[in-house]
Protein backbone atom coordinates (compact mmCIF):
# COMPACT_ATOMS: atom_id res chain seq x y z
CA UNK A 1 0.00 0.00 0.00
CA UNK A 2 3.28 2.29 0.01
CA UNK A 3 4.56 1.74 -3.50
CA UNK A 4 8.29 3.15 -2.80
CA UNK A 5 8.95 0.41 0.00
CA UNK A 6 6.73 -1.78 -1.68
CA UNK A 7 8.79 -1.49 -4.84
CA UNK A 8 12.10 -2.05 -3.11
CA UNK A 9 11.86 -4.24 -0.95
CA UNK A 10 10.48 -6.39 -3.89
CA UNK A 11 13.80 -5.67 -5.90
CA UNK A 12 16.24 -6.75 -2.89
CA UNK A 13 14.13 -10.21 -1.75
CA UNK A 14 16.30 -13.13 -2.55
CA UNK A 15 15.24 -16.71 -1.22
CA UNK A 16 18.91 -16.05 0.34
CA UNK A 17 17.63 -13.21 2.71
CA UNK A 18 14.13 -14.86 3.56
CA UNK A 19 17.15 -17.83 5.29
CA UNK A 20 18.70 -15.16 6.72
CA UNK A 21 15.86 -13.81 8.22
CA UNK A 22 14.98 -17.23 9.59
CA UNK A 23 17.96 -17.72 11.08
CA UNK A 24 18.21 -14.40 13.30
CA UNK A 25 14.83 -15.74 14.39
CA UNK A 26 16.59 -18.57 15.41
CA UNK A 27 19.37 -17.51 17.10
CA UNK A 28 17.21 -15.29 19.26
CA UNK A 29 14.78 -17.80 19.84
CA UNK A 30 16.95 -20.97 20.26
CA UNK A 31 14.88 -22.89 17.28
CA UNK A 32 12.75 -21.89 14.13
CA UNK A 33 9.27 -20.69 14.20
CA UNK A 34 7.27 -23.85 14.06
CA UNK A 35 5.04 -21.65 12.30
CA UNK A 36 5.05 -20.23 8.37
CA UNK A 37 6.80 -16.59 8.95
CA UNK A 38 5.99 -14.85 5.57
CA UNK A 39 9.06 -13.97 3.71
CA UNK A 40 7.53 -10.03 3.66
CA UNK A 41 6.48 -7.35 5.69
CA UNK A 42 3.45 -5.02 4.56
CA UNK A 43 3.59 -1.50 4.37
CA UNK A 44 0.40 0.46 5.32
CA UNK A 45 -0.08 4.18 5.17
CA UNK A 46 -0.92 6.67 7.71
CA UNK A 47 -4.56 7.22 5.93
CA UNK A 48 -5.06 3.12 7.25
CA UNK A 49 -3.26 3.66 10.18
CA UNK A 50 -5.73 6.73 11.17
CA UNK A 51 -8.67 4.28 9.82
CA UNK A 52 -7.47 1.72 12.38
CA UNK A 53 -6.97 3.80 15.26
CA UNK A 54 -10.41 5.12 15.06
CA UNK A 55 -12.08 1.82 14.88
CA UNK A 56 -10.22 0.32 17.89
CA UNK A 57 -10.67 3.44 19.79
CA UNK A 58 -14.53 3.03 19.59
CA UNK A 59 -14.47 -0.25 19.98
CA UNK A 60 -12.56 0.16 23.44
CA UNK A 61 -14.79 3.01 24.60
CA UNK A 62 -17.74 0.61 23.86
CA UNK A 63 -16.34 -2.74 25.83
CA UNK A 64 -15.91 0.43 29.09
CA UNK A 65 -19.77 0.92 28.39
CA UNK A 66 -20.52 -2.55 29.27
CA UNK A 67 -21.28 -3.32 32.49
CA UNK A 68 -19.52 -6.62 34.45
CA UNK A 69 -22.81 -7.97 34.53
CA UNK A 70 -23.24 -8.16 31.08
CA UNK A 71 -19.72 -9.46 29.89
CA UNK A 72 -20.01 -12.07 32.90
CA UNK A 73 -23.16 -13.73 30.83
CA UNK A 74 -20.35 -14.81 28.52
CA UNK A 75 -18.24 -17.23 31.03
CA UNK A 76 -19.75 -20.67 30.62
CA UNK A 77 -20.48 -21.87 34.69
CA UNK A 78 -18.42 -24.72 33.98
CA UNK A 79 -15.53 -22.14 33.28
CA UNK A 80 -16.13 -19.53 35.81
CA UNK A 81 -12.81 -18.85 38.14
CA UNK A 82 -12.50 -16.40 41.27
CA UNK A 83 -9.96 -13.85 41.40
CA UNK A 84 -11.74 -12.09 38.80
CA UNK A 85 -9.97 -8.44 37.28
CA UNK A 86 -11.49 -5.59 36.49
CA UNK A 87 -10.37 -6.05 32.82
CA UNK A 88 -8.08 -7.50 30.82
CA UNK A 89 -4.22 -7.34 30.67
CA UNK A 90 -3.98 -8.11 27.38
CA UNK A 91 -6.28 -7.27 24.61
CA UNK A 92 -6.31 -8.28 20.74
CA UNK A 93 -8.15 -6.77 17.57
CA UNK A 94 -8.24 -8.44 14.38
CA UNK A 95 -9.38 -6.82 11.24
CA UNK A 96 -9.32 -7.99 7.43
CA UNK A 97 -7.64 -5.49 5.50
CA UNK A 98 -10.53 -5.28 2.79
CA UNK A 99 -11.92 -3.44 -0.04
CA UNK A 100 -15.61 -1.83 0.68
CA UNK A 101 -18.52 -1.85 -2.37
CA UNK A 102 -16.65 1.60 -3.10
CA UNK A 103 -13.26 0.08 -3.99
CA UNK A 104 -11.89 2.03 -0.96
CA UNK A 105 -8.78 -0.34 1.38
CA UNK A 106 -10.57 -0.25 5.04
CA UNK A 107 -10.18 -2.14 7.92
CA UNK A 108 -12.96 -4.75 8.95
CA UNK A 109 -13.03 -6.54 12.16
CA UNK A 110 -12.63 -10.07 12.22
CA UNK A 111 -12.39 -11.11 16.14
CA UNK A 112 -11.21 -9.40 19.48
CA UNK A 113 -9.06 -11.25 22.35
CA UNK A 114 -8.45 -10.75 25.95
CA UNK A 115 -6.13 -13.44 25.29
CA UNK A 116 -2.15 -12.69 25.27
CA UNK A 117 -0.54 -13.88 21.65
CA UNK A 118 3.03 -13.64 20.27
CA UNK A 119 4.20 -10.44 22.27
CA UNK A 120 7.86 -11.02 22.08
CA UNK A 121 8.39 -13.03 18.96
CA UNK A 122 6.53 -9.68 17.00
CA UNK A 123 9.33 -7.49 18.07
CA UNK A 124 11.89 -9.92 17.43
CA UNK A 125 10.47 -10.06 14.08
CA UNK A 126 10.33 -6.51 13.14
CA UNK A 127 13.57 -6.13 14.52
CA UNK A 128 15.03 -9.00 12.35
CA UNK A 129 13.38 -7.68 9.06
CA UNK A 130 14.88 -4.72 9.85
CA UNK A 131 18.23 -5.83 10.47
CA UNK A 132 18.07 -7.70 6.78
CA UNK A 133 16.50 -4.65 4.58
CA UNK A 134 18.18 -1.58 6.58
CA UNK A 135 15.85 0.50 4.16
CA UNK A 136 12.66 0.37 6.56
CA UNK A 137 14.02 1.56 9.17
CA UNK A 138 12.90 4.92 9.23
CA UNK A 139 9.29 3.23 9.46
CA UNK A 140 10.37 0.96 12.54
CA UNK A 141 8.19 1.95 15.85
CA UNK A 142 10.31 4.58 17.94
CA UNK A 143 9.48 2.03 21.34
CA UNK A 144 13.23 0.76 21.98
CA UNK A 145 13.65 -2.76 23.01
CA UNK A 146 14.22 -1.71 26.34
CA UNK A 147 11.06 0.33 26.72
CA UNK A 148 9.09 -2.62 25.02
CA UNK A 149 10.24 -5.32 27.73
CA UNK A 150 10.22 -3.19 30.56
CA UNK A 151 6.75 -2.72 29.66
CA UNK A 152 5.61 -6.21 29.30
CA UNK A 153 7.94 -7.13 32.62
CA UNK A 154 6.15 -4.65 34.73
CA UNK A 155 2.67 -5.93 33.46
CA UNK A 156 3.81 -9.42 33.81
CA UNK A 157 6.05 -9.88 36.65
CA UNK A 158 5.04 -6.81 38.68
CA UNK A 159 7.16 -6.60 42.09
CA UNK A 160 7.54 -10.16 42.43
CA UNK A 161 10.50 -12.45 41.90
CA UNK A 162 10.93 -13.72 38.43
CA UNK A 163 11.30 -17.19 39.84
CA UNK A 164 7.92 -16.68 41.31
CA UNK A 165 6.05 -16.10 37.83
CA UNK A 166 5.79 -18.38 34.80
CA UNK A 167 4.52 -18.55 31.28
CA UNK A 168 1.83 -21.30 31.77
CA UNK A 169 0.67 -23.29 29.35
CA UNK A 170 0.07 -27.04 28.29
CA UNK A 171 2.61 -29.17 26.56
CA UNK A 172 4.65 -26.01 25.75
CA UNK A 173 7.54 -27.39 24.15
CA UNK A 174 4.80 -29.31 21.32
CA UNK A 175 3.15 -25.50 20.97
CA UNK A 176 3.33 -23.88 17.54
CA UNK A 177 4.08 -20.61 18.90
CA UNK A 178 6.86 -21.93 21.77
CA UNK A 179 9.80 -19.69 19.94
CA UNK A 180 7.76 -17.02 21.65
CA UNK A 181 7.68 -18.76 25.09
CA UNK A 182 11.62 -19.02 24.92
CA UNK A 183 11.63 -15.38 23.80
CA UNK A 184 9.65 -14.67 26.93
CA UNK A 185 12.14 -16.36 29.12
CA UNK A 186 14.76 -14.81 27.91
CA UNK A 187 13.51 -11.44 28.00
CA UNK A 188 11.50 -11.53 31.48
CA UNK A 189 13.82 -13.96 33.09
CA UNK A 190 10.59 -16.13 34.04
CA UNK A 191 10.16 -20.16 33.30
CA UNK A 192 7.84 -21.75 30.78
CA UNK A 193 6.02 -24.52 32.95
CA UNK A 194 3.73 -27.10 31.42
CA UNK A 195 0.10 -27.47 33.21
CA UNK A 196 0.84 -31.18 34.01
CA UNK A 197 4.11 -30.05 36.21
CA UNK A 198 2.16 -28.06 38.23
CA UNK A 199 1.83 -28.97 42.18
CA UNK A 200 -0.59 -28.05 44.76
CA UNK A 201 -0.35 -27.72 48.35
CA UNK A 202 -3.01 -26.07 50.08
CA UNK A 203 -4.14 -23.40 47.74
CA UNK A 204 -0.64 -22.58 47.00
CA UNK A 205 0.98 -23.61 43.18
CA UNK A 206 4.79 -24.84 42.91
CA UNK A 207 6.70 -25.80 40.04
CA UNK A 208 10.14 -27.72 40.22
CA UNK A 209 13.38 -26.53 39.42
CA UNK A 210 16.77 -28.01 39.71
CA UNK A 211 15.10 -29.96 42.58
CA UNK A 212 13.40 -27.34 44.18
CA UNK A 213 9.90 -26.30 44.37
CA UNK A 214 9.74 -22.80 43.78
CA UNK A 215 5.74 -20.80 44.84
CA UNK A 216 4.28 -19.62 41.64
CA UNK A 217 2.85 -16.05 42.35
CA UNK A 218 1.71 -14.98 38.93
CA UNK A 219 0.79 -16.72 36.01
CA UNK A 220 1.23 -15.42 32.45
CA UNK A 221 -1.73 -17.30 31.33
CA UNK A 222 -1.59 -19.09 27.86
CA UNK A 223 -3.84 -22.39 28.48
CA UNK A 224 -6.95 -22.19 26.87
CA UNK A 225 -10.14 -23.58 28.32
CA UNK A 226 -11.17 -24.88 24.92
CA UNK A 227 -8.23 -26.86 24.19
CA UNK A 228 -7.64 -28.54 27.29
CA UNK A 229 -11.07 -29.79 26.99
CA UNK A 230 -9.79 -31.94 24.16
CA UNK A 231 -7.06 -32.87 25.28
CA UNK A 232 -7.64 -36.68 26.70
CA UNK A 233 -6.59 -38.34 29.82
CA UNK A 234 -4.98 -35.12 30.70
CA UNK A 235 -3.95 -35.29 34.39
CA UNK A 236 -3.28 -31.67 36.74
CA UNK A 237 -2.96 -31.31 40.26
CA UNK A 238 -4.95 -28.32 40.18
CA UNK A 239 -8.70 -27.23 38.77
CA UNK A 240 -8.54 -23.83 37.44
CA UNK A 241 -11.78 -23.06 39.30
CA UNK A 242 -10.01 -23.34 42.89
CA UNK A 243 -9.32 -20.40 44.96
CA UNK A 244 -5.82 -20.15 44.65
CA UNK A 245 -2.97 -17.89 45.94
CA UNK A 246 -2.27 -16.98 43.00
CA UNK A 247 -1.91 -13.64 40.72
CA UNK A 248 -3.74 -14.73 36.91
CA UNK A 249 -2.10 -12.39 34.20
CA UNK A 250 -4.29 -12.17 32.34
CA UNK A 251 -7.72 -13.62 34.25
CA UNK A 252 -9.33 -16.82 32.41
CA UNK A 253 -12.33 -15.18 32.79
CA UNK A 254 -11.85 -12.62 29.94
CA UNK A 255 -11.08 -14.90 27.30
CA UNK A 256 -14.89 -15.85 27.47
CA UNK A 257 -15.88 -12.04 28.44
CA UNK A 258 -13.79 -10.34 25.51
CA UNK A 259 -14.68 -12.57 22.47
CA UNK A 260 -16.72 -12.97 19.56
CA UNK A 261 -19.18 -13.02 22.20
CA UNK A 262 -19.33 -9.09 22.05
CA UNK A 263 -19.33 -9.05 18.56
CA UNK A 264 -23.06 -8.48 18.25
CA UNK A 265 -22.93 -5.62 20.69
CA UNK A 266 -20.48 -3.47 19.31
CA UNK A 267 -21.08 -0.81 16.49
CA UNK A 268 -18.91 1.19 13.89
CA UNK A 269 -18.34 1.47 10.05
CA UNK A 270 -15.43 -0.97 10.64
CA UNK A 271 -16.87 -3.26 12.38
CA UNK A 272 -19.15 -5.73 10.35
CA UNK A 273 -22.87 -6.66 11.43
CA UNK A 274 -22.99 -10.02 13.77
CA UNK A 275 -25.99 -11.66 15.01
CA UNK A 276 -26.29 -14.72 17.84
CA UNK A 277 -27.63 -17.55 15.69
CA UNK A 278 -30.46 -17.77 17.39
CA UNK A 279 -31.16 -14.00 17.15
CA UNK A 280 -30.42 -14.31 12.97
CA UNK A 281 -33.17 -12.18 12.10
CA UNK A 282 -35.39 -13.30 8.54
CA UNK A 283 -34.79 -10.61 6.37
CA UNK A 284 -30.99 -11.37 6.09
CA UNK A 285 -29.60 -13.50 3.41
CA UNK A 286 -27.72 -16.69 5.12
CA UNK A 287 -25.31 -16.26 2.41
CA UNK A 288 -23.92 -12.86 2.84
CA UNK A 289 -22.53 -14.63 6.50
CA UNK A 290 -19.68 -16.81 7.84
CA UNK A 291 -20.92 -18.72 10.49
CA UNK A 292 -18.57 -19.15 13.75
CA UNK A 293 -18.23 -20.59 17.22
CA UNK A 294 -17.93 -18.36 19.88
CA UNK A 295 -15.30 -19.42 21.79
CA UNK A 296 -12.94 -21.24 19.20
CA UNK A 297 -9.53 -20.38 18.93
CA UNK A 298 -7.22 -20.24 15.08
CA UNK A 299 -10.04 -20.47 13.05
CA UNK A 300 -11.52 -23.92 14.06
CA UNK A 301 -15.05 -24.67 13.30
CA UNK A 302 -15.30 -21.71 11.07
CA UNK A 303 -17.86 -22.32 8.09
CA UNK A 304 -17.04 -19.43 5.07
CA UNK A 305 -20.42 -20.50 3.48
CA UNK A 306 -22.86 -22.35 6.19
CA UNK A 307 -25.99 -23.27 4.55
CA UNK A 308 -29.90 -23.56 6.45
CA UNK A 309 -28.89 -27.63 6.72
CA UNK A 310 -25.51 -26.97 9.42
CA UNK A 311 -27.36 -24.39 10.99
CA UNK A 312 -30.24 -27.29 11.92
CA UNK A 313 -27.83 -29.62 13.20
CA UNK A 314 -26.51 -26.65 15.73
CA UNK A 315 -28.27 -27.46 19.21
CA UNK A 316 -26.48 -24.98 21.17
CA UNK A 317 -27.19 -21.77 19.10
CA UNK A 318 -26.46 -19.48 21.41
CA UNK A 319 -22.60 -20.13 21.34
CA UNK A 320 -22.44 -19.21 17.29
CA UNK A 321 -22.28 -16.03 15.68
CA UNK A 322 -23.23 -15.10 12.23
CA UNK A 323 -20.77 -12.63 10.67
CA UNK A 324 -21.22 -10.45 7.23
CA UNK A 325 -18.87 -11.48 5.35
CA UNK A 326 -15.97 -9.05 4.21
CA UNK A 327 -13.91 -8.57 0.91
CA UNK A 328 -9.81 -9.31 1.75
CA UNK A 329 -7.98 -7.37 -0.56
CA UNK A 330 -5.66 -8.25 -2.73
CA UNK A 331 -2.79 -5.85 -2.32
CA UNK A 332 0.88 -7.39 -1.78
CA UNK A 333 2.23 -7.91 -4.49
CA UNK A 334 5.27 -10.63 -4.66
CA UNK A 335 7.82 -10.57 -6.50
CA UNK A 336 6.11 -12.66 -9.50
CA UNK A 337 3.34 -10.62 -9.81
CA UNK A 338 0.91 -12.29 -7.77
CA UNK A 339 -0.76 -10.46 -4.58
CA UNK A 340 -1.37 -11.53 -1.23
CA UNK A 341 -4.36 -10.65 1.26
CA UNK A 342 -3.78 -10.23 5.01
CA UNK A 343 -5.46 -9.49 8.42
CA UNK A 344 -3.84 -7.51 11.05
CA UNK A 345 -4.07 -8.22 15.13
CA UNK A 346 -3.69 -4.78 17.08
CA UNK A 347 -1.69 -6.03 20.28
CA UNK A 348 -2.24 -3.77 23.27
CA UNK A 349 -1.73 -4.43 27.26
CA UNK A 350 -3.99 -3.06 29.75
CA UNK A 351 -2.43 -2.03 33.07
CA UNK A 352 -5.03 -2.70 35.76
CA UNK A 353 -4.78 1.02 36.92
CA UNK A 354 -5.07 2.48 33.46
CA UNK A 355 -7.82 3.75 31.90
CA UNK A 356 -7.45 2.05 28.46
CA UNK A 357 -4.90 -0.14 27.02
CA UNK A 358 -1.87 0.57 25.63
CA UNK A 359 -0.64 -0.29 22.06
CA UNK A 360 2.63 -2.32 21.54
CA UNK A 361 3.12 -4.08 18.29
CA UNK A 362 0.88 -5.89 15.57
CA UNK A 363 1.10 -9.04 13.96
CA UNK A 364 -0.13 -10.09 10.87
CA UNK A 365 -1.14 -13.13 8.78
CA UNK A 366 -0.84 -13.02 4.93
CA UNK A 367 -2.88 -15.30 2.93
CA UNK A 368 -3.50 -16.81 -0.62
CA UNK A 369 -5.84 -18.84 0.44
CA UNK A 370 -9.79 -17.87 1.42
CA UNK A 371 -8.79 -18.64 5.09
CA UNK A 372 -6.60 -16.03 6.29
CA UNK A 373 -4.50 -18.43 9.14
CA UNK A 374 -0.80 -19.87 8.19
CA UNK A 375 -2.98 -23.63 8.45
CA UNK A 376 -4.77 -23.04 5.56
CA UNK A 377 -2.01 -21.91 2.74
CA UNK A 378 -1.25 -23.53 0.15
CA UNK A 379 2.13 -25.10 0.02
CA UNK A 380 4.97 -23.54 -1.75
CA UNK A 381 3.18 -20.32 -2.54
CA UNK A 382 5.11 -16.77 -0.76
CA UNK A 383 4.06 -14.13 0.89
CA UNK A 384 2.28 -15.77 3.22
CA UNK A 385 2.01 -16.55 6.71
CA UNK A 386 2.89 -14.65 9.83
CA UNK A 387 4.56 -11.51 9.25
CA UNK A 388 4.91 -7.56 10.86
CA UNK A 389 3.35 -4.47 9.71
CA UNK A 390 5.31 -1.21 8.41
CA UNK A 391 3.67 2.15 8.83
CA UNK A 392 4.09 5.34 7.22
CA UNK A 393 4.86 8.72 8.99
Amino acid sequence: MIPKYRDQFNAEFTPEKYTALLEKLKEKGGIYPQFRVSESPIFLTANFKAKLNDACESIISQIKDMSPEELNKAIPADANVPGDTLQPHFFTIDFGICENDSGEVVPQLIELQSFPTLYAFQKELQNSVVEIYPFIEPLQSSRGDDEYYAELKNLIVGDENPENVVLLEVYPDQQKTNIDFYLTEKKLGIKTVCLTKVKKEGRKLFYENAGNLIQIKRIYNRVIFDEINKIPNLKVDFDFREDLDVKWITHPNWFFKISKYILPKLHHPYVPKSYFLNDFPAEEHLEDFVLKPLFSFAGSGVNLNPTPQDLEKIEDRENYILQRKVKYAPLFRDPNGDYSKAEIRLLYIWKENDARPKLMEHLVRMTKADMVNVDFNKKNAIWIGGSTAFFER
